[in-house]
């Protein structure tokens, strides 16, 4: 007897290990795949998929929505503000324009307007400087003419002399002025 208690155990791990193995060559396998377990499946399904979609519809979408709509409001009111700055910088530049062409356009007048007077002036006191000029030289015209005739005086007087010089030397004889002036009158007339 001892004999069987040993094989006992032996024949019931042996069929243990061949319904373990009947059951899963039998086809248990995933439960999922089992159709028992598909109206259950499609009841959790259903109620995920109205969980999700109402937390999707009533949370997320809005948000997301409401997002949305303040960004694009930003950006909306941001691009109509450059607009309006834009249009500003082109007012202020165009009046700036217009400021330095009338600056140029007075700097210009107010050139020509020196130049005339400067020009003007230059004129007057050339005019001035001319008659100035004028007068001295009318004044140098009488005295070099007073002076010459006083030297044409004068050189009658040393004509007269020199010809007496040279007559005394050349012939030893005095003769007066009044001799020589009738010798040079005489000389006049025949030549």
């Amino acid at each position: 007897m001892a004999a069987e208690p040993t094989s006992q155990p032996a024949d019931a791990a042996a069929a243990h290990a061949g319904a373990s193995t009947e059951a899963a060559q039998s086809g248990g396998g995933l439960p999922q795949f089992k159709f028992e377990f598909w109206g259950g499946q499609i009841v959790w399904l259903l109620l995920i998929f109205a969980v999700l979609y109402t937390l999707l519809a009533k949370v997320f979408v809005p948000r997301l929505r409401k997002i949305l709509d303040v960004r694009a409001e930003t950006i909306a009111s941001a691009v109509e503000q450059a607009k309006t700055v834009q249009a500003e910088a082109d007012a202020q530049a165009a009046a700036a324009k217009a400021e330095i062409d009338q600056a140029r356009a007075q700097s210009r007048a107010l050139a020509a307007d020196a130049k005339a007077k400067a020009t003007a002036e230059l004129n007057k006191r050339q005019a001035a400087e001319d008659a100035r000029l004028a007068g001295e030289l009318t004044l140098a015209e009488d005295r070099i003419r007073s002076l010459r005739d006083a030297a044409m005086t004068n050189v009658n007087g040393i004509a007269v002399e020199t010809a007496q010089a040279i007559v005394e030397r050349l012939t030893g004889a005095k003769v007066t002025a009044a001799d020589i002036k009738a010798a040079a009158r005489a000389g006049q007339g025949a030549a």
